[in-house]
């Protein structure tokens, strides 16, 4: 049995990168995807060098590296370029939240999409815990926000 394993190697790189590439559907971040690059590589040493377990480990190691640092940030990239991308910043603009506490200009915290984030009032005047708001602004990690049915002013 141990015979055929390392006779056939390969197979198991090829199922591990066959794991990696499936797994990258949860994620989305191209990590697992690079990796299964890496496994790839690992695979096709294994063919040529079944023998040389450390070579195959080291090809696959190397490859990794390689796409995560040089292929991964340029896929990224161009993903974020794309026509209708936006981040999860800019699809909080124009949300509906409710205040979780009292909101002002100084600070507070909304529900958005059931997650919390940091806000402040708009245009500085407060707003009471539960009220519904919507978002403005995104100013780094905070919101700004207005009560939903209050026209803007001052800012």
């Amino acid at each position: 049995m141990w015979e055929w394993v390392q006779a056939n190697f390969w197979t198991l790189w090829l199922v591990a990168a066959g794991g990696l590439a499936v797994s990258e559907m949860l994620t989305l971040d191209m990590t697992l995807l690079m990796l299964a690059g890496g496994a790839l590589a690992g695979a096709g040493v294994a063919l040529f060098f079944p023998a040389l377990l450390w070579l195959q480990i080291l090809v696959a190691a190397v490859v990794s590296v390689a796409l995560l640092g040089f292929l991964r940030p340029q896929v990224l990239k161009r993903l974020h370029r794309g026509p209708g991308y936006r981040s999860t910043f800019e699809q909080l603009l124009g949300s509906i939240g409710r205040a979780t506490g009292e909101i002002t200009a100084a600070g507070g915290e909304v529900n958005v999409n059931g997650e919390t984030w940091s806000a402040r009032s708009y245009d500085g005047d407060p707003i009471p815990a539960g009220t519904e708001v919507d978002i403005i602004e995104v100013d780094e990690l905070t919101v700004v926000v207005q009560p939903r049915h209050k026209p803007l002013s001052g800012g």
